[in-house]
């Protein structure tokens, strides 16, 4: 049984804007499942036609396979799925059970709540998430399915994705992209990712503020959860997610 934190927590570390660079473009990203995935994670689908979730890959603990992160008045906080592993580190992402031990789904529900109640859209979209954390899934892959396409109704966005059950060779697709090494664990750390092209354009991801509730305690927290993004500005996230990615030369 994989050992995680059930319950809701501040974490003691600022969030620090990455400096994505990739040669475009790239006909494929390879992702791993993501729980409530990050901003820049959602801009990058928006910008590659195709997409690849790795579900044949090694659980890594502590990244957004199984934590999201949230702003509170006190700053970022963490919110972390606890999931159990039949075969310890070598279990696949395929194979990961939920937890049911604790009552971590109503936390992260009163977590969410308690955040995000004060915002804009928050009454708009809220039902669409709170089915899903009320709903008994059984594997951690198709609880953030589900999550994922709850984003994709609520912002209107069709977003192409294949399912792999078997861990996906990057070295099988020259084009692509992949960001499954971008997720480490607990804090985030920028990182440079190539995609395999040698087209001369290039596009870089640029953290662009938005309106968040806490931001005079807090000033403008970026690269947190996409629903962060999505509760505060609505249906004009579309737009700053594709103004996110900006060319450079």
């Amino acid at each position: 049984m994989g050992k995680s934190s059930s319950s809701p927590r501040p974490d003691r570390y600022h969030l620090t804007p990455p400096h994505f660079f990739i040669v475009t473009p790239p006909s494929t990203l390879i992702i791993p499942t993501a729980y409530l995935g990050p901003v820049w994670l959602y801009a990058y689908l928006l910008a590659v036609p195709h997409c690849m979730e790795d579900r044949g890959e090694h659980y890594v603990k502590q990244t957004c396979r199984t934590r999201c992160h949230i702003a509170t008045p006190q700053g970022v906080q963490a919110l972390t799925v606890p999931v159990d592993r039949s075969d310890g580190s070598h279990t696949a992402v395929r194979d990961l059970r939920l937890s049911s031990h604790g009552n971590w789904r109503h936390l992260h529900w009163q977590a969410l709540t308690s955040a995000y109640e004060r915002t804009p859209y928050f009454e708009y979209f809220a039902d669409e998430f709170h089915t899903l954390y009320q709903q008994p899934f059984t594997f951690l892959a198709d609880f953030n399915a589900a999550l994922h396409e709850a984003v994709c109704r609520c912002l209107d966005l069709t977003l192409p994705r294949q399912v792999s059950l078997t861990y996906v060779q990057a070295e099988a697709h020259p084009h692509s992209l992949d960001l499954r090494q971008h997720f480490p664990p607990k804090a985030y750390t920028p990182g440079l990712l190539h995609a395999d092209t040698p087209a001369p354009l290039s596009l870089t991801f640029r953290a662009e503020p938005y309106y968040q509730v806490f931001a005079s305690r807090t000033g403008f927290l970026p690269h947190l959860s996409i629903v962060d993004l999505l509760f505060n500005l609505g249906p004009e996230s579309r737009l700053l997610l594709r103004r996110s990615l900006v060319p450079q030369a």
